[in-house]
């Protein structure tokens, strides 16, 4: 486990580019003082790790970046989320939390105990929620200033069996999901995304996973604001639950720089 990594990183792309790919599920890394309070062995530990993290979902978004003809900016997320997931609400408004998996994960993907039944979520929450939140709004601001539009790419993967935490799990597990906002999804970004992916087995739209991320700031009422999320079945690119990235993984950065590209033509 590492000591103290920085919670996020901002990688700055090309002035005009209006994309940012966002990448909050990717890293395994746990700082010292979170392990400790987390219940579960180091063998325990290690399987949730391997079920719970969007695998090389950074190095594709690396990758992607490099080949896209204007180079997206990039907000990677470089802790676990058994620290924080960035993505949830931190209030009632999070329906994961019915199982146990709100901002602060208290159950593991297989419903068991992961932090104790006492545990206070809150300093998490001010310690890196907030933190992330607030950094990911001003980047979403910087290029609303600088080009007028921003259009948020979020990047994850998916197993491809489900997962007894699912809510949403008994619906199609297409190659390729993506999650939509009835307001921040335009039709044009879908079908540019639908283009870009096509070649690898079928895509699908809400399911298992709905939704995209939008800073709170935005939400709802800035249509300056597009967010489009692209759930990547595991078994398209690496071994299940954790393991190695195979050649799938070069066709899905190509894919993933056909996108931006479209969207920069927009």
């Amino acid at each position: 486990m590492s000591d103290t990594p920085a919670s996020f990183q901002l990688l700055r792309g090309a002035p005009d580019s209006p994309v940012i790919l966002h990448v909050p599920h990717s890293s395994p890394a746990l700082p010292a003082d979170v392990r400790s309070d987390i219940v579960l062995d180091d063998r325990a530990l290690q399987l949730e790790l391997d079920h719970i993290t969007d695998w090389h979902t950074a190095a594709m978004a690396e990758a992607a970046a490099q080949a896209a003809p204007v180079t997206p900016w990039r907000f990677v997320n470089q802790l676990s989320r058994l620290a924080v997931d960035p993505e949830r609400f931190p209030d009632e408004r999070e329906e994961m939390l019915a199982v146990g998996m709100g901002a602060v994960y208290t159950r593991t993907t297989h419903r068991e105990r992961l932090r104790p039944d006492e545990f206070d979520a809150q300093p998490l929450i001010e310690r890196y929620f907030h933190p992330y939140a607030e950094a990911m709004t001003e980047a979403v601001a910087e290029r609303l200033e600088a080009v007028g539009r921003a259009v948020i790419l979020d990047v994850h993967s998916y197993p491809s069996e489900r997962l007894p935490y699912e809510l949403h799990g008994d619906g199609p597990r297409p190659p390729i999901c993506f999650g939509t906002d009835s307001f921040h999804t335009p039709a044009p970004l879908l079908d540019a995304a639908q283009k870009a992916f096509a070649g690898f087995g079928g895509t699908g739209l809400d399911s298992p996973f709905a939704g995209t991320y939008v800073p709170l700031r935005y939400y709802g009422h800035d249509s300056r604001v597009s967010a489009l999320m692209v759930e990547i079945r595991r078994d398209v690119y690496m071994r299940e639950p954790g393991g190695p990235a195979d050649r799938g993984i070069d066709a899905l950065a190509d894919a993933w720089a056909a996108l931006i590209a479209a969207v920069d033509a927009m």
